[in-house]
């Protein structure tokens, strides 16, 4: 049985490689931010699509709403959306206060963020049980119910996004001034849902 030696030179040469490796794994762009603004611009593209489609049944239609569909309220939308408006302020708080390595102001202002959401989605609740026509009761009554619905979908994700950021805050240092990947990511994809929410509120209920 001969016995097998270890070359030195070849130790060396792989402990380089790998630790050359293990550099070039560690330069890598981070792109996951970027990941994230593509893929809310393909969000954006479907609700550029609803909103066409909708301005589309307003400009060809001879009257809009159809006649018989009940006058939207604007006290629960108005107040709804000053309160998604504030959300985004309150939202990026957290992100300020995180940047400062304050976990515990990160995790206040998250934790009002989150029950802001929550407000709004239970006010939309409530306007749905107290509207006075049906998914199918005419063209407008369905395009509401798409546009707010698919809207609140988001707003769900949303919140759940900043719950799931508040869980995993709660391990020491898995958030501080240079690692805020989470926090910037709900950040951004809060104010998308903020931004169509301008734009839905100025579509349904104010023109």
């Amino acid at each position: 049985m001969q016995s097998q030696t270890i070359d030195p030179a070849k130790t060396a040469l792989n402990h380089h490689h790998a630790a050359t490796t293990d550099a070039h794994h560690e330069e890598h762009p981070d792109h996951r931010i970027f990941g994230l603004i593509v893929f809310l611009i393909a969000e954006g593209m479907i609700f550029l699509g609803l909103f066409g489609a909708y301005l589309a049944f307003r400009a060809t239609l001879p009257v809009w709403p159809p006649e018989g569909t009940p006058e939207l309220e604007l006290l629960l939308p108005g107040v709804n959306t000053v309160n998604l408006i504030a959300s985004s302020f309150v939202m990026h708080n957290a992100d300020t206060a995180i940047k400062k390595n304050d976990a515990r102001g990160m995790r206040t202002w998250l934790g009002i963020t989150a029950a802001m959401g929550i407000i709004f989605l239970l006010g939309q609740v409530y306007e749905y049980t107290h509207l006075q026509f049906g998914l199918t009761t005419n063209l407008f009554a369905s395009a509401f119910y798409v546009l707010t619905g698919f809207h609140g979908l988001h707003v769900t994700i949303g919140v759940v996004a900043i719950l799931a950021v508040l869980w995993r805050s709660r391990t020491k240092d898995h958030y501080n001034s240079e690692k805020h990947f989470g926090i910037e990511a709900a950040e951004i994809y809060w104010h998308f849902v903020d931004v169509i929410w301008i734009i839905l509120f100025g579509l349904l209920y104010l023109l």
